[in-house]
């Protein structure tokens, strides 16, 4: 039977050092390992791999393009105020939202664009 066991995303960045610094120090990420010119960061299921890539168009230059990731989770008002905690970039404040969801979105220093989501309960418990 198919079944997928985590999701792992890939990220072009110009400057893979700082962008490293960036989700190990502010998101919370940690590292899986380290290859000749990437970086696997992991948080959880939620796997990223960084690639060096100097001549790419930064994400910040493709607007709305530049979300790559929706992170389904709990807990989700202690990752958002640890992220406050930790000077994270957050582009969008946590809120609830009509489609049954309570959301905060944060950036990178280049650009890309996560956002994170915890379903409400309907009961309001």
């Amino acid at each position: 039977m198919f079944a997928v066991k985590a999701a792992q995303h890939v990220l072009a960045v110009k400057d893979l050092e700082k962008t490293e610094s960036y989700f190990l120090d502010k998101l919370g990420f940690s590292v899986r390992f380290r290859v000749d010119g990437w970086s696997f960061v992991s948080l959880g299921g939620f796997h990223v791999m960084l690639g060096h890539c100097p001549d790419e168009l930064p994400a910040s230059d493709t607007h709305e393009h530049s979300y790559f990731a929706y992170v389904n989770c709990e807990g989700i008002n202690e990752i958002y105020c640890d992220y406050q905690l930790r000077g994270a970039e957050i582009f969008q404040a946590i809120s609830d939202k009509p489609w049954g969801l309570r959301e905060f979105g944060v950036a990178t220093p280049e650009g890309h664009r996560i956002m994170f989501g915890e379903d409400i309960d309907p009961s309001g418990n």
